[in-house]
């Protein structure tokens, strides 16, 4: 982009046979060969004449009056001519342009060029693609103008000189400068380079020196003078055996330092209470983060973190079992167990799976032993021992057949330990029963339970998800009630350690007959019933959530028959004992401390409705009441809640088994050289869907489900969390923290 340059207001200098430009001293003047022109009312006055070489008188004008110009006489030679050269911003040219023309009335000729590259603005530091200008004028006064306009508009003006030679040197000097400075600029950016190299190196270092000197400073700002402003005293929290460590460091620190006053410890009694250090090490440091989000434990508080190493796991892996995916997912935590101390591995893995590795390797083994229970690889069954169902009894025993003699040919086997029936089967009754089934109370069907987990047979069996169904809804209710009343009974360490023994017998007691007079019972009947009923009279077994809601209800019910003799009463006594219990907790430990400060207090000072004895009463009862309903409410909703375990379990195994049917199968149609070619891909987008849906998003899913039981329905029974760690002066191993 270039500017054009200003025109001036009479025309053009080689002719006069033109029109003249929009000026303010002309009016679209035409001028021939031979004209005579009369201006306008211009600054060199009126009735100019133009000759046949257009003679001009100059105005009243800073060079000079009357001076006339003939035939052929070049007006410049008359008065040499002067000039600002400079930059502009390219925002401001237009207004500085117009300013120029009506200050200066157009004595000037001035020409705008944008430079050919950007560059950058010393006060602003922007990158601006400046405009140079040229402005040529006569007289002093104009001049004068031209440099205060410039000023106005932040304009850069270099000097110019007159003559050409004045120029030429000018350019050489500035060239010979740019090349001396680019000679400088070059040497110097090789010397810093080599002072960053040698930087660089030393630079960790005095990384680590620097971060140590703050960490220094910053507790020693924190310590206080003594009265002679001489000595340092520092109060700090140590574990008591540590103590000795602590002494040794002064010692040495005074002897290093040549001090002449020894540092010493001296135990200070306080009744605040003291920060929680739990020591940890790679194994255990995940479990205690997952419980110390929860909460830091109170000094001296059972912590829940030893026993979630095993029940964390167990949890999880009940949501997650499968021994395809647990695999995967133990050797995953174990390539990071095994490289953990490689730096490359710390920085590319994800810092919450790198610490985890413990807690993901017991996930993942947990995961392989339920698998094994639910017997199910990538959602199939596997066959280690015989199974306990036989289909050649079912086969010779049963209405399969037409012939009531026994079978003797047999077919070949489908499964280890069932041997197929004979080929004798009626054709009329194969034609209209698609499914068979096998009766166990058929003599040699089943031969007893299968040695380690399920049966593999259930798995081709059409009512198999109704099996599992009842047997992991019994289990997780089971499961969840046993983790809850192990977590009451650990309040019992809490209540003899704070010598609060009155908590035993006013809370601990009511707590544990609420929970087993109710859901312990529902624990016994599912037992009572898988123990009592067989196979023979399984079609008359009652309901036990029907004996379980009219155990409520004080009711019994005709039409579902009684598990064993005095079940009512037995059911009854026990409702009135878990209700009896309920005031007990409510009212027993307030009443407790209230008698007991009563029994203290002096007997001038009563108990008054707004004495301090009433306010403390006041908020214990509260705070028991709270604690009362929410142990009731929740003994039920949290045995509701363990049934997640049921039903993510469930979840996971179908969702495996869809993809494996609308997947994986797909690979399989074709038995040619052709199906082993489509095998490859199909067998690579399996692998992708499992390791993504599967193994992340159902992990992730399990996880923060087993969180969750831990969190509310196990550590709330006994954990409070409550309290603040203890951190200790260390400098940390990254010394960029």
């Amino acid at each position: 982009m270039s500017y054009r340059g200003m025109a001036w207001p009479w025309g053009s200098w080689e002719s006069c046979g033109r029109r003249l430009g929009d000026g303010p001293w002309s009016n679209k003047v035409a001028m021939g060969q031979e004209s005579w022109v009369r201006l306008g009312g211009g600054p060199w006055g009126s009735g100019v004449a133009m000759g046949h070489r257009c003679g001009r008188r100059s105005g009243e004008e800073p060079w000079g009056r009357g001076l006339a110009m003939g035939q052929g006489q070049e007006w410049n030679r008359a008065r040499p001519h002067s000039f600002v050269a400079g930059v502009i911003h390219p925002w401001r040219v237009s207004a500085f342009e117009r300013l120029l023309w009506r200050a200066c009335r157009g004595y000037l000729v001035a020409s705008f060029v944008e430079m050919p590259e950007p560059m950058e603005d010393p006060a602003t530091g922007e990158t601006i693609t400046w405009v140079i200008f040229l402005i040529s004028y006569w007289g002093e006064q104009i001049g004068q103008k031209i440099r205060k306009i410039s000023d106005c508009f932040h304009c850069q003006v270099y000097p110019y000189p007159e003559s050409e030679a004045s120029r030429e040197e000018t350019m050489n000097g500035l060239h010979s400068q740019i090349q001396d400075l680019s000679l400088v600029l070059e040497e110097t950016e090789q010397y810093l380079a080599q002072v960053l190299d040698k930087v660089a190196v030393a630079l960790p270092t005095w990384r680590v020196q620097v971060q140590k000197m703050k960490a220094i400073y910053l507790v020693l700002n924190q310590c206080s003078f003594d009265v002679t402003q001489k000595c340092l005293i520092a109060e700090v929290w140590c574990p008591v055996r540590d103590l000795t460590q602590v002494q040794d460091a002064l010692r040495q620190g005074s002897y290093k330092s040549g001090s002449s006053v020894e540092c010493f410890v001296q135990r200070i009694p306080t009744s605040e209470s003291p920060p929680t250090l739990i020591r940890t090490n790679k194994f255990t440091a995940g479990f205690q983060s997952i419980v110390d989000a929860y909460g830091v434990a109170s000094y001296q508080e059972v912590n829940p973190a030893p026993y979630a190493i095993i029940t964390f796991p167990f949890i999880f892996a009940i949501m997650f079992g499968d021994v395809g995916h647990g695999l995967l997912m133990f050797l995953f935590a174990l390539w990071m167990v095994v490289y953990e101390n490689s730096p490359s591995l710390r920085q590319a893995s994800n810092e919450t799976f790198f610490e985890g590795r413990y807690l993901i390797l017991l996930m993942g083994a947990f995961s392989i032993y339920t698998g094994f229970i639910y017997n199910e690889c990538f959602s199939k069954a596997t066959v280690i021992f015989p199974s306990a169902w036989s289909v050649a009894t079912m086969a010779n025993h049963s209405s399969w057949r037409w012939d009531p003699q026994p079978l003797c040919d047999p077919l070949p086997r489908s499964l280890p330990g069932l041997t197929p029936p004979c080929s004798a089967h009626s054709s009329a009754y194969l034609a209209t029963h698609p499914t068979l089934t096998l009766d166990p109370n058929v003599t040699g069907v089943f031969r007893g339970p299968y040695p380690f987990g399920i049966d593999p047979i259930w798995s081709l069996a059409t009512n198999h998800l109704n099996f599992l169904n009842s047997f992991k809804m019994k289990m997780s209710v089971v499961l969840g009630i046993v983790h809850m009343g192990f977590g009451v009974l650990l309040g019992v360490f809490n209540h003899v350690h704070f010598q609060q023994r009155h908590r035993l017998v006013l809370e601990f007691l009511p707590e544990m007959v609420f929970l087993l007079a109710l859901f312990g019972y529902l624990v016994f009947l599912i037992f009572y019933k898988w123990i009592t009923f067989s196979a023979a009279d399984s079609l008359v077994a009652p309901s036990i959530l029907i004996h379980f809601i009219d155990m409520f209800l004080f009711t019994s019910n005709a039409g579902n028959l009684p598990l064993y003799r005095g079940q009512v009463a037995v059911q009854t006594v026990l409702v009135v004992l878990a209700l009896a219990s309920v005031p007990v907790l409510l009212l027993g430990t307030p009443l407790y401390l209230c008698c007991r400060r009563r029994g203290r207090a002096p007997r001038r000072c009563p108990l008054s409705p707004l004495s301090p004895q009433h306010l403390d009463f006041a908020e214990i009862f509260m705070h028991q009441a709270i604690h009362t309903i929410e142990y009731c409410l929740g003994c039920v909703s949290n045995t509701a809640s363990y049934l997640r375990l049921w039903a993510l379990s469930l979840a996971h195994a179908q969702l495996s088994e869809v993809l494996w049917t609308m997947v994986m199968r797909n690979g399989f149609v074709g038995l040619s050289y052709v199906g082993g070619v489509v095998l490859v891909p199909v067998f690579a987008a399996f692998a992708v869907l499992t390791v993504a849906i599967l193994l992340v998003m159902e992990g992730l899913s399990a996880f923060l489900h087993a969180l969750r039981l831990h969190w509310v329905e196990f550590q709330n029974k006994f954990y409070v969390g409550a309290g603040y760690k203890l951190c200790p002066f260390a400098f940390a191993v990254d010394t960029g923290e």
